[in-house]
């Protein structure tokens, strides 16, 4: 079946009309990497169809037909913010922070606890930039977390929080890393990228740490041996250029380091924000842009779908089109695209629902911890008797 669907994906390649898709597709057949301008060739001219195969070659040769999740839960400590980012329909000033929530460090314990017995291996900690949540308070509650579950994977903090906690705290960002790793912090989320374009940076989210505050975050943790993710917040004011723009920077921060683990597409909501607006892409859209981050970040080992974000049928989808990672089970205590309009309103899918999800795909469901080393391979499994299960609701 392999040598069939790379028959075909040549087949493609041979058969298409314009010159410049035509390299670009056997550069990739070949494994020899894209160069910025003909990134934005595939945006400009690449069909869905072109593009799409090319990159199921890509995501098969890397990950075979696995697709990656975890079992996971989030903690959002505050959703009031000293930023006034124009996409962001989750955070409330600190002025205004009567319409928000502050979560303390017991109320941040008991969620931990309420996971006590069940088989997660992550929590994953993000929220707004609260000035009374410095980086003491985050070492503290990091402190008490691995106190109580020491197997459990602490990720958290994008570079925005990171960037903030580290200036009002007065130490370098080596320093601060380092503090932070020494609590107990294991990885690094994407957030907070967006777009790293200057030009379109000044108009969605001037106010916070910019692409190479954000970057130099990102490379202290690799040289800590920590691994981290990247993001990017696409279907707004951007143009292709700045899309490549931002995918050719973390491309290059990979080839120094190496400690990047996925890169995550996140998709702009419209509703209740400032750029509501702006119409949001089309599901086509979505597709060509998962499908040619798998084709230009050739040294990133995954591409992930956050089905919170992109809804469970449309991440289905996005396992065509390079995806081979659909985050984790979450639960229903994750706001921050809900409140934007995503599809998932309640966004929890228990490990059974998940694993039905990716095998509807004709994927096989592979269960992992924050580092992808495996934990359990599902392909084989029942689908009913894991239903039945209350281990795996």
């Amino acid at each position: 079946m392999q040598d069939v669907a790379i028959n075909g994906v040549e087949r493609l390649v041979e058969e298409e009309k314009d010159q410049s898709l035509k390299t670009i597709g056997y550069k990739i057949l070949n494994s020899e990497r894209i160069s910025f301008d003909e990134g934005v060739t595939l945006f400009e001219k690449g069909s869905l169809g072109f593009v799409g195969s090319l990159a199921n070659h890509v995501r098969e040769k890397k990950n075979g037909n696995i697709v990656y999740f975890n079992r996971n839960f989030h903690i959002e400590p505050t959703n009031v913010c000293v930023f006034t980012c124009a996409f962001c329909s989750y955070s409330r000033l600190y002025k205004h922070r009567e319409e928000g929530w502050e979560l303390s460090e017991d109320q941040m314990m008991h969620i931990v606890k309420s996971y006590d017995g069940k088989p997660v291996t992550e929590v994953h900690i993000v929220g707004g930039v609260h000035p009374k949540l410095n980086l003491q308070f985050f070492i503290n509650l990091m402190k008490k977390i691995k106190a109580h579950r020491p197997d459990l994977h602490i990720k958290g903090y994008t570079a925005v929080e990171l960037d903030y906690m580290f200036r009002k705290a007065k130490v370098s960002v080596e320093e601060g890393m380092q503090l932070l790793k020494d609590a107990g912090l294991q990885s690094l989320p994407g957030g907070g990228a967006e777009i790293f374009h200057t030009e379109i940076r000044e108009q969605i989210c001037a106010d916070k740490v910019d692409a190479d505050g954000w970057l130099a975050i990102h490379r202290a943790a690799h040289k800590l041996n920590m691994h981290t993710n990247a993001t990017m917040l696409f279907g707004h004011i951007e143009k292709y250029e700045h899309r490549i723009d931002h995918m050719e920077r973390l491309r290059q921060l990979q080839d120094e380091t190496g400690g990047f683990n996925t890169f995550i597409p996140l998709k702009f909501r419209n509703q209740n924000n400032d750029m509501s607006h702006i119409p949001e892409s089309s599901v086509v859209e979505d597709m060509r842009l998962y499908a040619i981050s798998r084709l230009y970040l050739d040294n990133f080992p995954h591409v992930k779908a956050y089905w919170p974000m992109l809804g469970r049928q449309n991440a289905q989808l996005s396992l065509s089109f390079g995806v081979d990672d659909l985050d984790g089970t979450i639960d229903d205590t994750t706001k921050i695209y809900s409140m934007a309009g995503s599809e998932e309103q309640k966004p929890s899918l228990s490990t059974a629902e998940l694993v039905a999800l990716i095998k509807q795909a004709g994927r096989a469901p592979v269960e992992r911890d924050t580092l992808y080393n495996v934990i359990k391979d599902y392909s084989e499994e029942d689908l009913a008797a894991l239903a039945a299960n209350p281990n795996y609701n």
